[in-house]
């Protein structure tokens, strides 16, 4: 039976100095042959420069790719190896989910992640959505995903260039030769944003990743992420609006109170009344700083391999 599995690296990256690592001690845990598996911390702080870095050197014929603050269940290789017995297969993944006893914000964030009107096709980052399907880069993401060393390699790794959505436009290229699975019971745990403030933070580089992206690696499927710039625009508006328009320029911003309600209503069958009223607020902020963020990255100047500056990357292998 074990001869029939693949060779795995679990590749994390971490931070210089960082002690405690959960992803290490949960990797640990995986119920895998030995002989099979691998677990390389790359240390650094550029992720994208981390990751090609320890791929290059991994022995795996699949990297599993782990953030520093996700925890696997112990099933997960065995899980992602079976999806691998089909060759078109190029890349596995499911969602991160918020743990149960997570504070309350944290938990409140994790509603916001989840529900469709914030965060769209992407919610299944978040949340199990569905059942395991062919899927693409709107609903996988790094923190738990598995991919062919190989395939990854011959593309050139991830786009150095990007941080984040790194991932994304890799994966678009993978899908152009092969499947990308997402499995809702492939998951790991993890906690969302600690603070408002690092939620704010998290949405502007979501937002300016993804608009740095679509400059150098342009699809349609980018098409929707353009609507919470023009959100922010039509708020900007709004005073001329009122000039011209008087009472109907308020009934798009009025629809908008609508869905919030309604999506709110949706979100408290599972989250509960007070978290779900909470997230109300959130999901606004979610458009407001993902549009802005995206409106920057429209216009930031993007580094090319030259101008870079050296980041060293220290590998160490985890002993099993």
């Amino acid at each position: 039976m074990n001869d029939s599995l693949p060779t795995v690296t679990v590749l994390i990256a971490a931070r210089p100095g960082q002690a405690e690592i959960l992803a290490v001690n949960t990797a640990l845990r995986l119920d895998y042959p030995r002989e099979k598996l691998e677990i390389i911390v790359a240390r650094g702080k550029q992720p994208s420069i981390q990751r090609n870095t320890g791929m290059r050197a991994a022995r795996g014929e699949i990297i599993y790719f782990l953030d520093d603050d996700s925890a696997p269940l112990p099933g997960n290789l065995r899980r992602a190896a079976a999806a691998f017995t089909d060759p078109t297969v190029q890349m596995a993944g499911g969602p991160n989910l918020c743990p149960a006893d997570a504070p309350f914000l944290e938990q409140v964030f994790a509603l916001v992640h989840a529900s469709w009107l914030a965060f769209g096709p992407s919610r299944a980052r978040y949340a199990r959505v569905g059942r395991l399907r062919d899927s693409s880069e709107k609903e996988l993401i790094l923190c738990n995903v598995a991919a062919r060393k190989d395939a990854m390699l011959a593309l050139g790794g991830f786009d150095e260039k990007l941080y984040p959505n790194e991932e994304n436009a890799l994966m678009d290229e993978l899908q152009k030769r092969g499947k990308l699975l997402y499995d809702p019971e492939l998951f790991v745990y993890r906690r969302p944003r600690r603070s408002l403030k690092s939620f704010v933070k998290m949405l502007l580089n979501y937002g300016r990743g993804r608009a740095e992206q679509f400059r150098l690696h342009p699809t349609a499927r980018s098409a929707p992420n353009f609507a919470p710039p023009l959100f922010c625009l039509y708020l900007l508006s709004l005073p001329l609006l009122w000039m011209f328009l008087r009472g109907a320029s308020l009934i798009p911003l009025a629809l908008y109170g609508v869905a919030l309600l309604a999506q709110a209503a949706v979100l408290a069958v599972d989250g509960g009344i007070v978290r779900s009223l909470c997230a109300i607020p959130l999901m606004l902020l979610t458009h407001l700083g993902y549009g802005v963020g995206f409106a920057r990255g429209l216009f930031t100047r993007l580094q090319s391999s030259s101008d870079r500056p050296k980041t060293d990357v220290v590998l160490e292998t985890v002993l099993l």
